[in-house]
């Protein structure tokens, strides 16, 4: 019942703004304001400078004419709750994304045509062209309406289950761009040239057009190689950060000692990096080790105090952020230490005025990802054969059900990207550079560990049982006070493996370490646990989510005059409230009683 009102819903919402909302964006300048396409009403130029020509949009219009009536037949499907409704919602899905298609394609002749006559493409403006409210809608509703038609099969609601867990942050997300846009509509105004009359027909469609200007361009990264290099940089360290809280809170404790542990974890990586006497093969190794140590050593005191002592983990590891941020200001800040009238000399900070250590030594240093896959050189490519492989890979582990159907999908998507590596390769218009390093690969290897050991080892289950509930576990004959240590000397060791990324990696733009070194990702890795539901594979795809925020952000400071960056710690703070609110949402849903019980309880009930 719930899923046809929501599929009508959606449908009725899309068919509307067919006709009501911006359909597609031909052109747009830098300060966002666009010329735009309304089906079937034609062009409205907020810019002041429409481009020459205009595409040939014949064929898109048909196709939204055939999505009008299909839509109309999703709306009566789920109106009364027919089995052909998913039928609808798919033919919906894929005329959406066929009219995305020919707009798109309508472009490409003006576009090639100004390359051809040796136009630079940032003068282009038919590149900023691209889909609109208009059609996004009948996409969203098609897909909306094929889930919720599926769901009655038994079959399809048995696999749907897996996906419970994601209900909570996706309508958590959801509502906070929700909130967002109010804040948005009420401090931006539309961006238009002074020289149109803005009446409420213009009002109406650049308001419009002015949501979707800002969370596009929040989410452009994700179509630009450079802005998602750039993202998955931002990312890592918050996946080193959220997985050391979310680790800490499947134990039942709250770590909230990340930023110090991050601190050490880096000073660590920085002492083995720059004295230690090594082979140049053995450095990188022995600093990522270290920055485990070390973050690792101040997770550990925390953990001993509270088994030993029954103190707060939280107050402990607030005290221990600002030792760790003492001794990273004395061992930095100067070359000398005073001490009882006298100076003692520190081998620590390198000559200058700026607050950072000496170089790493060559061998001690991760490389960064572009140079190593060829993308900071002229002429490059980039092969989408590995996002296919992956693609493939999740979807046999979705759908295959073998006990060994984890090393079946990894090999069908290994063998995938291999035989399609030398084929889909697409040429880059720039190079690539950007500090991602091979510690994005070390953030996905601990992911990986976190997932194995937490829910594939008895260590794991031990864990866990204490986390629910220490009494039962100490009856059962667990050992609390050595979980609770281990749990946080885990926990440190993840968070000072961010110190890989910082100092090894060379994300502070040199492969040293500074005293501009950002801990409060410590504290970021907080909201990233919560809203990974505190899973590896939640901590990882929110990192990459807050990772393109970030980037993006860059852009709509930028471009808009009234929005700045504080707009993506906006959606951030509402994505935490939201969670922590439980989206809202009724334990029905979140978490329903099993389908047994449930029949038990309408039997006795038809009994009584």
């Amino acid at each position: 019942m719930f899923a046809s009102r929501l599929a009508g819903i959606l449908a009725l919402v899309a068919l509307l703004g067919l006709f009501l909302f911006p359909t597609a964006t031909i052109a747009r300048n830098f300060s966002g304001a666009g010329t735009l396409w309304l089906f079937p009403r034609g062009i409205m130029d907020l810019s002041g400078f429409p481009p020459e020509k205009l595409p040939d949009l014949g064929l898109t219009g048909t196709l939204l004419w055939v999505l009008a009536v299909s839509l109309v037949l999703t709306l009566v499907a789920a109106w009364r709750r027919q089995s052909w409704l998913w039928i609808a919602g798919l033919i919906s899905l894929l005329l959406g994304l066929a009219c995305a298609w020919a707009f798109s394609n309508s472009l490409s002749p003006l576009i090639q045509e100004l390359v051809a006559n040796n136009v630079p493409k940032r003068r282009i403006p038919y590149l900023t062209g691209g889909i609109n409210l208009g059609i996004l809608f009948p996409i969203v509703a098609g897909l909306t309406a094929l889930v919720c038609g599926l769901t009655a099969s038994p079959t399809w609601v048995h696999r749907f289950e897996r996906f419970r867990g994601v209900l909570i942050p996706f309508v958590s997300i959801l509502l906070s761009i929700v909130v967002g846009s109010i804040v948005v509509l009420l401090v931006q105004a539309v961006p238009a040239d002074p020289s149109i009359k803005l009446d409420f027909a213009h009002q109406w469609t650049g308001k419009l057009d002015l949501l979707w200007f800002v969370y596009s361009t929040l989410f452009s990264p994700l179509t630009n190689i450079n802005d998602m290099f750039q993202s998955l940089m931002l990312a890592t360290p918050l996946i080193f950060a959220g997985l050391a809280v979310a680790f800490a809170f499947r134990t039942g404790l709250f770590n909230i000692g990340a930023p110090g542990q991050l601190v050490m974890g880096s000073i660590f990586a920085m002492l083995v990096g720059v004295y230690a006497p090594l082979p140049g093969w053995l450095l990188a190794p022995a600093g990522v080790l270290a920055a485990a140590f070390g973050g690792a050593l101040w997770g550990f005191i925390p953990g001993f105090l509270k088994a030993r002592f029954g103190s707060s983990e939280v107050i402990n590891t607030i005290m221990l952020n600002y030792v760790a941020a003492g001794i990273f200001v004395l061992m930095l800040g100067s070359n000398t230490l005073p001490f009882f009238g006298k100076e003692y000399p520190l081998p620590f900070k390198a000559p200058g005025f700026e607050a950072k250590s000496y170089p790493l030594q060559e061998g001690a240093r991760l490389q960064p990802l572009a140079g190593m896959l060829g993308l900071d050189q002229p002429g490059a490519a980039l092969s989408w054969a590995p996002l296919l492989g992956l693609i493939l890979f999740t979807l046999l582990y979705l759908l295959v059900r073998h006990r060994y159907r984890v090393l079946f999908a990894a090999t069908a998507g290994v063998v995938l990207t291999v035989l399609l590596w030398g084929t889909l390769r697409i040429p880059l218009d720039n190079t690539v550079g950007s500090h991602l390093n091979t510690s994005f690969f070390i953030a996905l290897v601990c992911a990986w560990l976190f997932a194995i050991v937490m829910w594939r080892t008895t260590t794991g289950y031990e864990l866990r049982a204490v986390g629910l509930s220490p009494k039962a576990a100490e009856y059962g004959g667990i050992n609390v006070a050595k979980n609770t240590i281990l749990a946080m000397t885990i926990a440190g060791g993840l968070a000072g493996l961010c110190g890989t990324h910082y100092v090894l990696g060379g994300a502070l733009d040199e492969y040293v370490l500074k005293q501009s070194l950002p801990t409060n990702v410590g504290f970021d890795g907080i909201t990233i646990a919560l809203l990974g539901q505190n899973t590896p594979a939640g901590v990882v795809v929110s990192s990459i989510l807050f990772g393109v925020l970030d980037t993006g952000g860059l852009y709509v400071d930028q471009r808009l005059d009234a929005l700045n960056r504080d707009i993506v710690t906006l959606l951030k703070a509402l994505i935490v409230l939201f969670i922590a609110a439980q989206g809202f949402l009724s334990r029905k849903i979140t978490s329903p009683p099993p389908a047994v019980l449930v029949k038990d309880l309408e039997k006795k009930e038809g009994q009584a």
